[in-house]
C-alpha cells in the first residue's frame, strides 16, 4: 500500500519531511504577516481618533480660562432720574498676556470693567475692541502666565453632539458648569434690537450672567460664546420657557478677533447700499411677499458696479431666501471680501440675477464716542442686577426674548 511504501522508503519519507517543514514555516509566515497588517491599519486609526473628555476634565481643564466680568455706568430712566448701575457677565481667557473675549453686551456703555479670575484675583479691565454686530468685545488686563483656552472648529459641530459652558449665572454662582446638547445649527435669531444673527441653539442651560462665557464641545476646545436665550415675559399668563440658549459660532469671529488685537481694526463684509423692509404696498403691486428694497446705491462701490439700482427688490442671495433687511444683512455679513454672490434682484415686473462681487470697508474697532443712551434703559441691565428701576414691570419685552448676559 502507498502508505507503507511511504513510510518505508527513506528518500520519499526525507522528502516529504522537508515538504510538510516548509509549509509550516509558509504558513507561520502568513499569519505573523495578516496580524502585522492589521495592526498597521488599526494604528492610523487609534493616532487620529480623539478621546472625548469627562465633564469633571474638561472643567478642570477650562475653569482656568473663565473669568467673571463686572461692569458699572451711569444711566437715565425715562422719567428722567440718573443712577448708577452695576451688571455682571462672564468671559475666557484667550492668550497668556491678559486678552479676553465676551460679548459687546456685556461691556455696551459701561464706565468701569473689573474681571476676575478662578483664582480670587481682580484687574481693572480696557476694552480695546469690538464688533457689535457680532456681539463681540476683546478686553485686556495687565497680567502674565495666563492659562488661555484652545479654539475649536465651530463648523465641525452635529446636532446632538454634547457641549459644556462655564460661566457665572446670576452673577454670583460664579465658575459655574452647565451641559447640554446641540439643538440646531444656523438657527436665525434677531437678538433685541440687533440684527438678526445665525446662532448655535442648545439646550445647556444658560442664565442671566453667563453672557460672554465659552461653550465647549466634548473636547474642551470652545466652538461658541454664549450670547442669548429665549424666556417669558414675566407675565403669569405666559408659558414659561425652558433650556432655549443661544451662542456665537466661534468660527464666525476668529478672524475679528485677530485683527482687532492686531491691528485695532476689522474689515467688515461690504457692497455699498441701504435698504429697507418690503412694504405691503410695494408687495400688493408686485406680488412679491418677502424682500428688501434698495434705497440708496453709494457711487462707486460693488453693488453700484455689478448694476443694482434704487428701487430694486432682492429676493435671494444664492440659496439664501431674503425675508426682510436683516436677513439680506446677514447673508452679506456672512461673506468674505472677494466672494462672488447672485443676487436675485426683482426689477419692473422683471426678475433679474446680478452677479457681486463682495468688497470690504474697514471698521475702527472702537468708535470716537459712543453710542447715544439707548431709549430703553431696561434692556441695558439684566433683571436680576438693575438698581432704581421702578419701571421694570412695564417693560415690553419684544418677541420675549432678551439679552441676558447685563
Amino acid at each position: 500500500m502507498k502508505a507503507s511504501v511511504v513510510s518505508s522508503h527513506p528518500v520519499l519519507q526525507k522528502t516529504l519531511c522537508l515538504i510538510l517543514l516548509a509549509s509550516l514555516l509558509a504558513g507561520c509566515f502568513l499569519i505573523g504577516g495578516r496580524s502585522s497588517a492589521s495592526a498597521e491599519s488599526a494604528e492610523p486609526a487609534a493616532a487620529t481618533a480623539r478621546a472625548e473628555l469627562s465633564p469633571a476634565d474638561l472643567y478642570e481643564q477650562n475653569v482656568k480660562s473663565t473669568v467673571g466680568i463686572t461692569t458699572s455706568g451711569k444711566m437715565t430712566s425715562m422719567y428722567g432720574y440718573g443712577y448708577t448701575y452695576q451688571a455682571s457677565g462672564s468671559g475666557f481667557i484667550i492668550s497668556d498676556d491678559g486678552y479676553i473675549l465676551t460679548n459687546y453686551h456685556v461691556v455696551e456703555g459701561s464706565d468701569t470693567v473689573t474681571v476676575a479670575t478662578y483664582n480670587d484675583e481682580t484687574f481693572d479691565a480696557k476694552v480695546i475692541g469690538y464688533e457689535e454686530s457680532n456681539d463681540i468685545a476683546i478686553l485686556k488686563i495687565e497680567a502674565a502666565d495666563l492659562k488661555p483656552v484652545t479654539l475649536g472648529d465651530s463648523d465641525q459641530l452635529r446636532v446632538g453632539d454634547n457641549v459644556y459652558a462655564i460661566g457665572n449665572p446670576l452673577g454670583e454662582l460664579t465658575f459655574s458648569l452647565t451641559h447640554g446638547l446641540v439643538s440646531a445649527l444656523s438657527r436665525n435669531v434677531k437678538t433685541g434690537s440687533r440684527n438678526s444673527m445665525n446662532l448655535i441653539q442648545t439646550d445647556c442651560a444658560i442664565n442671566s450672567g453667563n453672557s460672554g462665557g465659552a461653550l465647549f464641545n466634548a473636547y474642551g476646545e470652545v466652538v461658541g460664546i454664549t450670547n442669548a436665550k429665549y424666556s417669558a415675559s414675566g407675565f403669569t399668563s405666559e408659558a414659561e420657557i425652558d433650556n432655549i440658549g443661544f451662542a456665537i459660532p466661534i468660527n464666525s469671529v476668529k478672524s475679528i478677533v485677530s485683527s482687532i488685537i492686531e491691528n485695532g481694526y476689522f474689515l467688515k463684509p461690504y457692497i455699498g447700499i441701504s435698504v429697507s423692509p418690503l412694504s405691503d404696498e410695494i408687495a400688493g403691486i408686485t406680488g412679491i411677499q418677502a424682500g428688501a428694497v434698495v434705497q440708496v446705491v453709494n457711487e462707486g462701490e460693488p453693488a453700484d458696479q455689478a448694476g443694482i439700482k434704487v428701487n430694486d427688490v432682492i429676493v435671494k442671495v444664492d440659496d439664501t431666501d431674503i425675508k426682510d433687511s436683516n436677513t439680506l444683512v446677514q447673508a452679506i455679513s456672512s461673506s468674505k471680501p472677494g466672494d462672488v454672490k447672485t443676487f436675485h434682484i426683482y426689477r419692473q415686473g422683471q426678475e433679474i440675477q446680478i452677479d457681486v462681487e463682495i468688497g470690504s470697508k474697514t471698521e475702527s474697532a472702537l468708535k470716537e464716542e459712543e453710542k447715544a443712551e439707548e431709549t430703553s434703559v431696561q434692556q441695558e441691565l439684566p433683571q436680576n442686577e438693575q438698581q432704581g428701576m421702578e419701571d421694570w414691570n412695564s417693560f415690553p419685552f419684544e418677541d420675549f426674548f432678551n439679552f441676558f448676559g447685563f
